[in-house]
């Protein structure tokens, strides 16, 4: 009877979760290829202030910096605006150098504003503070480990123009440094990333990564910031969008574009991508938007499904060809969803990995999501609850 009641139990969730899937495998086909020209463009150059938080990023900052200042973009129609967030290495430092090459650059120390106050949230506070400080039209940020393409602005401006947004999404992918963690990381994220981009074009839930966000100053006023969320360590992106959305629901678009892409540096070992994802998944529960949180739910318990199972397969191995039979509908609903993902990013020789992903992938999914809720994590040398 319980055989028979479990292989119910998984029918339905493999068909809800094959559902799922499939659904945003149809919406990220859909979703428009946008491919941004050299062209001069005819209407009013928009302006952008590009604010860039920094916490201890001595190794990459110069690199970062270079590439967003090095635009194809007039000079005059953007600024980078760096906030150090206490750094306790040359991050400040090597930055301020580099003001003296790029009038358009200014760095802003976060502990010389704050004074010793104590935050859960400093990166909201450090951006929060950059905004006061912006002179221009859009506000984009990105982090203090990404690089940029040399037409990354000019495809934010030709697609500004074109779609007339308030709030834009922007892809986000991991560098490939050939470990098992690194492929682990750029294979999950990349299939986050081709959530994303189906949800927010079919306007289905609210996502985004702060690597890569553009949205006008005034609407990032119009809706108080992060105001009711600024005590929550993480969601300086996807709950700031959701603010955005309610008032801008049609204004809030995806730029699906290779110039557009950040390129970002994957953690370099698994408890510092734990902690991560533990990050991200501390404000799950902090939704407003209630249909991400079903989502996020729904999959939480599909992948705690298969931990019970493994755990009843030691009472009786029947149990375990459940598992393995769900495993491989798992994966091939996955690989059938990421496939196109995969050709957008250039990135389709890492799917060969991905079956070996498998146990690892639902191993953290039930790992970071019950830390998110009921643990602690370590974040840039600050523990936050």
């Amino acid at each position: 009877m319980a055989f028979t009641i479990l292989i119910i139990v998984a029918g339905i969730f493999t068909a809800g979760y094959a559902a799922l899937i499939e659904t945003y495998r149809r919406w990220f086909v859909k979703v428009p290829e946008f491919t941004s020209s050299n062209e001069t463009s005819t209407g009013e150059i928009t302006t952008f202030s590009i604010i860039i938080p920094a916490r201890n990023e001595a190794k990459i900052i110069h690199e970062c910096l270079h590439s967003v200042l090095s635009q194809n973009y007039e000079r005059g129609k953007f600024e980078v605006l760096l906030v150090d967030d206490h750094s306790t290495d040359d991050t400040a430092l090597i930055a301020e150098r580099l003001t003296e090459k790029f009038s358009n650059l200014k760095v802003l120390r976060l502990g010389n504003i704050l004074q010793g106050k104590q935050l859960n949230s400093y990166k909201k506070k450090a951006i929060e503070v950059a905004v006061q400080y912006a002179l221009h039209d859009w506000i984009i940020t990105t982090d203090a480990d990404c690089l940029v393409s040399k037409n990354w602005l000019q495809c934010f401006h030709q697609f500004i123009q074109k779609k007339n947004p308030v709030f834009i999404a922007a892809p986000v992918a991991f560098t490939n440094k050939g470990t098992f963690v690194s492929l682990f990381q750029s294979l999950d994220f990349m299939s986050l990333q081709g959530i994303t981009a189906a949800a927010v074009h079919h306007r289905f839930h609210s996502m985004c990564n702060g690597a890569n966000l553009a949205y006008l100053k005034k609407v990032f006023t119009e809706v108080g910031g992060f105001a009711g969320i600024d005590k929550i360590a993480s969601g300086d992106d996807m709950l700031l969008m959701h603010k955005i959305y309610k008032r801008y629901p049609k204004q809030v678009e995806f730029l699906l574009a290779q110039d557009a892409i950040v390129l970002t540096e994957p953690m370099d070992n698994w408890s510092s991508f734990f902690n991560q994802r533990i990050r991200w998944a501390s404000k799950a529960d902090k939704f407003e938007d209630k249909r991400i949180f079903t989502v996020l739910l729904f999959i939480y318990l599909y992948n705690c499904f298969f931990l019970l199972l493994l755990i009843v397969a030691f009472w009786s191995p029947k149990y375990l060809m459940i598992w393995l039979c769900m495993i491989v509908a798992k994966t091939f609903i996955e690989l059938r969803f990421i496939y196109p993902v995969a050709t957008f990013f250039k990135s389709g020789k890492l799917l060969w990995w991905f079956p070996l992903m498998q146990p690892v992938h639902i191993g953290y999914t039930i790992l970071a999501g019950w830390l998110g809720k009921f643990g602690k994590y370590t974040w840039k040398g600050r523990k936050v609850n």
